[in-house]
């Protein structure tokens, strides 16, 4: 990668986590590059591609991230829940998807949106593997995987984030068992 690709790229990341996409303007990222406005163009069409570009960054650092929290010596359960809680612990300190994530709910802005949803499909996709990757292991039963993948995903995001927005937070214990209680072991005696 170019070294003014990269300027620029790290420069509208900063804009964005500092004053959203929505009030980032391409001179406001030329200036903070160090670059003509011109330059910009000549690597991004358009500031959604530029997002499209950081976001997709965003993607491989967080597969990595829960890659890193996968150890092979321990169960698919616990490993999904370190995994899953290694996705949700990045999208909730990044200060990009903070921004980000703020700016969908605040303004919902169109661009962002669509690469919100990107990310979280992607997240699921993640899981989605993994899941596959332990059936054919014969670590967990048949199942649709995608289908749960998302409830997997569906289910931290609600222990997280909306159930924090009316009742006290719940430990990572507390998630950790309600997560295997509903959804790895089922609700059967």
């Amino acid at each position: 990668m170019s070294d003014k690709r990269k300027q620029i790229i790290e420069a509208a990341a900063k804009s964005f986590s500092l004053f959203g996409y929505k009030a980032t303007t391409m001179d406001q990222v030329a200036k903070m590059a160090n670059v003509g406005k011109g330059t910009i163009y000549t690597f991004f069409k358009s500031k959604e591609e530029l997002l499209e570009d950081i976001v997709s960054s965003i993607i491989s650092e967080i597969k990595h991230e829960a890659d890193a929290a996968i150890d092979q010596r321990l169960s698919f359960n616990e490993n999904v829940q370190r995994a899953l809680q290694r996705i949700f612990t990045f999208r909730k300190e990044h200060e990009l998807t903070i921004k980000l994530l703020q700016e969908v709910r605040d303004i919902g802005t169109p661009a962002v949106r669509d690469v919100m949803k990107r990310l979280d499909r992607e997240m699921i996709a993640y899981v989605r593997e993994k899941i596959e990757e332990a059936m054919a292991k014969g670590e967990i039963r048949l199942c649709d995987a995608e289908l749960t993948a998302f409830l997997m995903f569906k289910m931290y995001i609600a222990l997280h984030v909306d159930w924090e927005k009316e009742h006290e937070p719940l430990s990572q214990q507390k998630i950790a068992e309600l997560f295997d209680s509903y959804l790895l072991k089922g609700l059967s005696r």
